[in-house]
């Protein structure tokens, strides 16, 4: 579900900073492909949340082939880190030859795996989080890095508002105005996601409609 108009995603994507030659061949393999990927608009805006998080490092829970993470390493410090975690070896492998290739290799460290147990071998903080794998585990996820968070920390949550048949928008904004739909187990994910870091009184949460929708959630612990 695009939650932009097609006039106003281009114009975003004029205005927006302007993807690399390698940052293009990812966009066209992910069309190419059909592989799901944020999109320049939603990658455009993560370089600059983490420039003015003035993020050094980030982590990130699912990272495909490391589109997300291409954008983010345009932002960070020349010792800056950035964890990419990723259960498909071609796709981890995919993901190193593209920010090598942009000249950013050194910043990565690339974790096959389960993302949930790689975090535990990571000492905080974290200036940056991004949730992006399975949708009921997001929850967890969430749980997993908060005490890695440094204060002022971004947590990027994708697909806050759908995912294909994963997120079902519809039944999502019913959730979130109190009528309780019936849900599938991705749009519950993303559901109990949202209803907890919205009640946390240590975040502060909004959604942008820019991809497939993201939550932003920032960490500001003793307010």
């Amino acid at each position: 579900m695009v939650h932009l108009s097609d006039d106003v995603l281009r114009f975003v994507r004029a205005v927006g900073p302007q993807p690399d030659e390698v940052l293009r061949e990812m966009d066209a393999y992910a069309e190419r492909e059909g592989f799901p990927h944020v999109g320049p608009e939603v990658g455009g805006f993560l370089r600059f949340l983490a420039g003015v998080a003035g993020a050094e490092r980030v982590f990130e829970f699912g990272s495909g082939y490391g589109y997300s993470a291409y954008w983010f390493a345009e932002a960070l410090p020349e010792d800056g880190e950035i964890v990419l975690t990723e259960i498909d070896e071609g796709k981890l492998e995919m993901a190193r030859e593209h920010l090598e290739r942009g000249g950013y290799g050194e910043l990565a460290s690339y974790e096959l795996g389960d993302a949930l147990d790689t975090v535990e071998r990571y000492d905080g903080p974290f200036d940056v989080v991004l949730i992006d794998h399975q949708k009921h585990r997001y929850l967890e996820a969430f749980e997993a890095v908060r005490e890695k968070l440094a204060p002022g920390a971004i947590v990027v949550a994708d697909n806050a508002m759908s995912a294909d048949d994963v997120v079902v928008f519809e039944d999502l904004l019913a959730h979130v105005e109190g009528e309780g739909p019936e849900m599938n187990e991705g749009t519950r994910g993303i559901a109990a996601y949202l209803d907890h870091v919205r009640a946390d009184p240590d975040f502060e949460t909004t959604v942008l409609p820019l991809g497939e929708g993201i939550a932003l959630s920032r960490f500001d612990p003793g307010t």
